[in-house]
């Protein structure tokens, strides 16, 4: 989240504490911290592809879609590639809510792109080869320069979209404590948005292809277990000092604290392919913070899980998603992904209740049995008849579509 995001948090944030835009209180009765039962707010960046109209290969007109939705009201951001667009919602309690700017986003921004020559996608990576298999055009802005002459290749090679949560949290040193809860919930997470199995034409064998590319950069993946701020600010501090990355805006950790708004950001999983499903993954990130707000309030020590575990919990979310075979990260044992997924749930299932989110979990969970997720449905697609064009063709259809929709039941 950039700039107007960063307003957006602060503002919501304040007004929590009692603090006027100006700096000034508004009333002592409005000077507490948040409090572990508050509902906190929550807000929701993706990154979507555009693809050409004709061949749906990735085209770069990022710039014009840019300039273009945000007239048109648009949150909208460049991403690294001109390929790529970033839209950002603002932070919400209310889920109905970010499900209605998620749709809308969606459709105007779906809307520009068309205006644009192309199609906007909903993928973890393009399902279709660019015309040019060579380098990528890196957006304009200083940053994306710095990143692409810093890591070359790495930079330029493949695109990538995500799905990224940000959480309101009270303050830098409880998000840390927050990252400690969610990190052995990660892989869940990751095989629950899968959505990136077709990668310039071929089936990858992987349910996130996205997320093993983006595991090339020198941050990515899951954080180290944190004590204390201090521990956070000295390791920082020496990954900038070593040139291993920029700053700390480019710590690429699958969950981290943001570097400049009371949040928490969770950025494991690929961009979703629906909008229910980026409303699902939304309330269970809030219900994961909401737990181990609680569990801080507590004073309840949170799980430490060995980084073996972690990984081969990761290998399989990668490769499995929603099927097939999964790691419980606390063990390292083999279970199934359905099971670890209800395990979730059930983990979180009293913050969901006090939020009001359980009821929606609960039924965007069974269509999502049914339907199965992202790239459940690319792979149905593809074994027709090993067309990656029809495959995101659909991507491009279910964009802006809803669970209930014809786009939806054509790829059951």
């Amino acid at each position: 989240m950039r700039g107007r995001r960063d307003r957006q948090f602060r503002t919501v944030h304040d007004r929590r504490r009692g603090v006027s835009r100006g700096g000034g209180r508004r009333s002592p009765g409005r000077q507490r911290p948040m409090s572990a039962e508050a509902v906190p707010t929550v807000g929701v960046e993706e990154e979507f592809f555009l693809a050409d109209i004709d061949m749906l290969r990735p085209v770069a007109v990022g710039p014009g879609v840019v300039a273009h939705a945000r007239a048109a009201g648009i949150d909208a951001v460049s991403e690294l590639t001109e390929v790529q667009v970033e839209a950002n919602s603002p932070p919400l309690q209310c889920l109905r809510e970010l499900r209605e700017n998620v749709i809308s986003t969606r459709a105007t921004l779906s809307a520009v792109a068309l205006a644009q020559g192309a199609h906007l996608l909903a993928a973890g990576v393009s399902p279709v080869a660019p015309a040019d298999r060579g380098r990528l055009p890196i957006s304009d802005g200083s940053r994306y320069r710095r990143l692409a002459e810093t890591y070359g290749a790495l930079a330029e090679s493949v695109a990538t979209c995500g799905g990224h949560i940000h959480v309101e949290v009270p303050d830098k040193e409880t998000a840390i404590g927050v990252c400690n809860v969610v990190r052995p919930w990660l892989p869940t997470l990751l095989a629950l948005t899968c959505n990136s199995a077709i990668h310039d034409g071929v089936d990858t064998r992987h349910s996130s292809w996205r997320s093993t590319v983006w595991g090339r950069w020198p941050t990515a993946g899951p954080p180290p277990h944190l004590s204390s701020t201090a521990e956070y600010d000295d390791l920082v501090g020496s990954m900038i000092e070593t040139g291993m990355i920029l700053d700390e805006a480019s710590l690429y950790w699958d969950v981290r604290p943001s570097s400049h708004q009371p949040t928490v950001e969770v950025r494991v999983g690929d961009v979703p392919a629906v909008a229910e499903e980026v409303v699902l993954s939304a309330a269970l990130v809030r219900g994961l913070v909401v737990t181990a707000l609680r569990s801080i309030d507590r004073g309840e020590p949170a799980l430490v899980v060995a980084g073996n575990h972690l990984a081969a919990a990761y290998h399989r979310a990668r490769m499995d998603g929603l099927t097939g075979v999964a790691v419980d990260p606390s063990t390292g044992r083999p279970v199934s992904a359905s099971s670890l997924l209800r395990s979730l749930v059930r983990y979180v299932e009293p913050a969901l209740t006090s939020t009001g989110d359980l009821r929606c979990v609960q039924t965007s969970l069974e269509r999502l049995t049914h339907l199965g997720n992202g790239a459940q449905r690319q792979r149905r697609i593809f074994s027709r008849n090993a067309d990656a064009a029809a495959v995101a063709a659909h991507a491009a259809r279910f964009t802006t579509a809803e669970w209930n929709s014809p786009v939806a039941q054509d790829a059951g």
